[in-house]
């Protein structure tokens, strides 16, 4: 058979593949997609006008305005700073190197509410190190921050580990200095691990409830989208909760697929 009638016979799948594919999106299926289509027909169940009118309510506006805005910040500084500490923690040697590799993963074991308390504590108005971030919108940043940090590092991380030092020795043997062999050498390959790192920090700080739930005081100022749909489900609005997470769910969507594409650009390019 010619390689032309090879590429265009049509790619046929083995049965154990095609079990395998069959169990994935069945399980993803009811994990995932059933009920997210839930939450998107409840959503318009007063109809699209009540959806409009409860998408764009000052005070559901107020919230994702919020939500959005602090979750690219955490976004953005983690992606630097996440890659500030995988590269301490892959590259130097100091004493409570394993006590710091303990700390990152931290936010991942504690239950977020517990981190909330943890973070009350720090910063609020009984704190140690005498910063009262107690009902501020800095007490939130610094909450995502805390809970979103360990995604960049931990991505990061494998990256940083696998790369061939013999490269970077070469650079600086033929006289790059260590900004332009970072930018040429190292930040290619690590570039599409910070953008898979920054899209799973944002997706997280989108959803964080628990964690800001204390320092935050559930004020109007600081009142995120998960917090705000709590309380429309406590005022039994499910239709209203429905609509804000349909939002949010949308602005997600399109922000982490716009970090795939760098992901993918960046992976193209190294």
């Amino acid at each position: 058979m010619s390689q032309a009638s090879s590429a265009s016979a049509p790619y046929r799948l083995r049965p154990v593949a095609t079990a395998g594919l069959g169990v994935a999106v069945l399980w993803l299926s009811l994990l995932v997609l059933l009920p997210l289509t839930a939450v998107v027909v409840k959503s318009t169940g007063d109809g699209w006008p009540g959806f409009w009118d409860a998408a764009t309510s000052t005070q559901s506006l107020a919230a994702i305005r919020l939500t959005v805005v602090t979750s690219l910040i955490v976004c953005v500084v983690n992606a630097v700073m996440g890659t500030v500490v995988a590269w301490v923690l892959v590259r130097d040697r100091f004493p409570g190197k394993r006590v710091l590799e303990v700390l990152i993963d931290i936010p991942f074991a504690l239950p977020t509410i517990v981190a909330g308390l943890v973070l009350l504590t720090l910063y609020g108005a009984t704190s140690p190190l005498g910063v009262n971030w107690y009902a501020t919108r800095k007490g939130l940043l610094v909450a995502l921050l805390f809970v979103t940090l360990p995604f960049v590092v931990r991505t990061v991380e494998p990256v940083l580990l696998s790369l061939e030092r013999d490269v970077e020795e070469a650079a600086a043997s033929l006289g790059a200095g260590p900004w332009t062999t970072f930018r040429r050498i190292i930040l290619p390959p690590i570039l599409p691990a910070i953008a898979s790192g920054a899209a799973l920090a944002f997706g997280r700080a989108m959803g964080e409830y628990g964690s800001v739930v204390l320092i935050s005081g559930q004020l109007s100022h600081t009142e995120i989208a998960s917090l705000h749909i709590y309380k429309q489900i406590q005022d039994d609005d499910l239709a209203g909760a429905a609509a804000t997470a349909t939002v949010l769910l949308v602005i997600s969507l399109l922000v982490i697929g716009l970090l795939g594409l760098v992901q993918r650009w960046a992976a193209r390019r190294g």
